[in-house]
């Protein structure tokens, strides 16, 4: 169990269990996501992390919602492992804070491509009246080939 223990058990629908899921899912090198034991190791032995012991099996059970609130101690290291700010994870900021820090990591995974990431370098610095025909040409491209306007998971925002 994590240093500081966890005060009450939640459902299986937490919000904490959501989030962290979502980060697991998205927030990891090229190649696999990162397991609970990874995670776990890297956090308890990592001295930028403090001194929180967490387990493989604590880190399981608040992915699965059986623990739902744990210490500020696991929260702030697991949100500093994901380079999230805590309040994501502690439920503390607004959904549209929560959100921008969804569209963050979207962007993130994105920029794992490097295609994508070939694409986006190479308009740094144009002007953006071309910028914003770039965006046209590539929306042209989507149409043609039946793909949504916007990439999935974009947040439905639209873009110039």
């Amino acid at each position: 169990m994590a240093v500081g223990g966890d005060r009450s058990a939640g459902d299986a629908g937490s919000p904490l269990a959501a989030r962290l899921n979502y980060l697991f899912a998205n927030m990891h090198p090229p190649g696999a996501p990162y397991t609970n034991g990874h995670v776990a190791d890297e956090i308890t032995h990592g001295e930028e992390y403090g001194e929180v012991g967490l387990t493989e099996q604590y880190l399981s059970m608040l992915r699965n919602g059986r623990r739902a609130n744990p210490s500020p101690d696991v929260l702030r290291a697991l949100a500093k492992f994901f380079a999230v700010p805590v309040g994501y994870l502690m439920g503390d900021l607004s959904a549209s804070q929560a959100e921008r820090v969804e569209e963050e990591v979207r962007f993130l995974v994105a920029m794992r491509d490097q295609r994508v990431r070939a694409i986006a370098l190479r308009s740094v610095g144009l002007p953006p009246e071309v910028q914003d025909s770039l965006t046209t040409i590539i929306s042209q491209f989507r149409q043609q080939m039946n793909l949504p306007s916007d990439p999935p998971d974009a947040g439905g925002e639209e873009r110039p």
